[in-house]
């Protein structure tokens, strides 16, 4: 029988890492980017004959850029990172200190740089910064943490963290923490350390709450969530927001028909509120239908860290999904009264180029692992 011999053009084709490209996810994430183009058009076009398209074609824009982000960061073998880790997160805290005290004041936080065309949030890039610093501490400790490297471990978490609070971003505190949590979770902390960090997370949350670190509207949310008569002007936001989920019923009131979204009755709609549009005019089919695209990314990427060759890679995964899992919920939760308002956007859906780019880069991340599984 006559043997076919491979030239080395189909043997780079065989070991190309692209065999391995995890088309699922690739799939879920274009999925729920075209549900966030469409709605964030639908809750900023306005209403008359004059159509505005500013936020769609930033919005556009966004997407595509962290498009080539998601591309770039997929073909640099992921292990490379490694090396990387500590210039990347002293750029992230360059920022947040530069941001501090040159940045753009929005909404009572001082977290932007104003670029003309969209406002750059470095703490949104810390996440990534976060996720690859512990990731490569955990891995060279290979799971032995004992207290003086746990303290390590959150001295570099506290790091950004303070410099956050003191912009102040409640919500993206709390990302933070989500990331730390997860991370620690699996990366062979001790369990006692975590009851114990779980303890002084929730005493460090009262002692935030009452001083004069949060501006007093954040602390007005927090407050109204527990008890929502205390204060109706705090829970306007929700009230609306609940109001027009309502009004989609279970097949939604159409596309550019919601009443709420396009009177604009939901204040901030096009960022933290954007799920109420989806609610409104999609329905409960709509609001289901993205949740489960977000269940498959989630699905993906825990698959993926199961996969992964190395630790650097798992913990990698872990941090993306830890990340991810809380900003669904939480965003998700607020809008339909069930968590406090925190200003934490939903993922590849509401308007923001900060986000929007994060998002894609860090789930990059994860198809770079998923390629690089058998490498």
């Amino acid at each position: 029988m006559a043997s076919t011999a491979l030239g080395p053009a189909s043997r780079r084709d065989l070991s190309s890492p692209w065999r391995h490209v995890d088309v699922v996810l690739v799939a879920a994430i274009a999925g729920i980017a075209a549900i966030g183009v469409a709605m964030v058009f639908s809750a900023t076009k306005g209403e008359g004959p004059d159509v505005d398209v500013s936020f769609l074609v930033r919005e556009i824009v966004f997407m595509a850029g962290g498009a080539v982000g998601l591309f770039v960061v997929s073909i640099v073998d992921y292990r490379r990172f490694f090396n990387w880790v500590w210039p990347i997160y002293g750029a992230v805290m360059f920022g947040l200190v530069a941001v501090l005290l040159i940045g753009t004041e929005v909404n009572g936080a001082k977290a932007w740089f104003d670029l003309q065309f969209f406002n750059l949030q470095p703490a949104e890039f810390g996440k990534l910064a976060l996720i690859l610093a512990l990731a490569a501490m955990l891995t060279q400790w290979e799971g032995d943490i004992d207290l003086k490297r746990l303290g390590t471990l959150l001295a570099v978490a506290a790091a950004p963290i303070f410099l956050i609070l003191l912009q102040p971003d409640l919500g993206m505190v709390l990302i933070y923490v989500a990331i730390v949590m997860g991370m620690l979770l699996v990366g062979g902390v001790r369990g006692r350390y975590i009851v114990a960090l779980t303890v002084i997370g929730v005493a460090g949350i009262v002692v935030v709450l009452n001083s004069p670190v949060l501006a007093e509207y954040q602390k007005a949310r927090l407050t109204a969530f527990a008890d929502p008569e205390s204060n109706v002007e705090a829970t306007y936001n929700v009230s609306q927001s609940q109001t027009a989920i309502g009004n989609g019923g279970i097949t939604g009131e159409g596309y550019g028909g919601g009443r709420q979204t396009q009177l604009g009755f939901v204040p901030e709609q096009q960022t933290d509120f954007i799920f109420t549009a989806v609610g409104e005019e999609l329905g409960f089919v709509g609001a289901a239908t993205l949740l489960a695209l977000y269940g498959v990314v989630m699905w993906r990427i825990w698959r993926t860290a199961l996969l992964a060759r190395d630790p650097f890679g798992r913990l990698i995964c872990t941090g993306v999904l830890s990340f991810l899992v809380f900003q669904v919920f939480e965003n998700a939760g607020m809008t339909m009264g069930i968590m406090p308002v925190t200003g934490i956007p939903l993922p590849l859906v509401s308007y923001g180029g900060s986000s929007i780019a994060t998002t894609l880069v860090a789930l990059g991340l994860v198809l770079n692992v998923h390629m690089h599984r058998f490498r």
